[in-house]
């Protein structure tokens, strides 16, 4: 939790604490679950290790291979929503498991534009939403990011 530790500092302590009870909510959840393998990868299906440790907070691990992710998650610096949905269909390939599963996420650039204390646990938050549908329920699904049915 190293990045999150430079985050916290200088926080008060309502706001220090608040953070870190969202944290443990899914940190216990995850507790109980398997970790979800993840690929992060670009508009070109590059593979990318950005996030890496917000999805492990949430629950996932990065997997390298496309075809052993049980979850794809596009993630483009400078490309909104909109343009991932444009561009996405034809990068998919329906050998992929996720593709089949219909388990295509796609992350909205905003993730990047401020980085706060807050703005990282509500993107584990969301991240642990995207890849434990059903066990988290944190409402941003349709702003900052989206399931896409291949």
């Amino acid at each position: 939790m190293s990045f999150l530790n430079d985050l916290f500092i200088g926080l008060d302590a309502a706001k220090l604490e608040d953070l870190q009870d969202r944290l443990d909510i899914v940190e216990h959840k995850i507790k109980f679950m398997d970790k979800m393998p993840v690929a992060l990868l670009d508009v070109n299906n590059n593979p990318s290790y950005f996030l890496s440790e917000e999805i492990a907070l949430a629950g996932g691990m990065i997997e390298s291979d496309v075809f052993n992710a049980a979850f794809i998650i596009y993630y483009q610096p400078g490309k909104t929503l909109t343009e991932l949905m444009r561009e996405v269909p034809g990068m998919l390939n329906p050998d992929w498991q996720a593709v089949k599963n219909n388990r295509i996420i796609l992350l909205n650039d905003d993730v990047n534009r401020s980085v706060t204390a807050d703005n990282a646990v509500s993107l584990i938050e969301d991240m642990a939403e995207m890849i434990h549908p059903g066990s988290f329920i944190f409402g941003c699904e349709g702003d900052k990011w989206i399931r896409f049915g291949a």
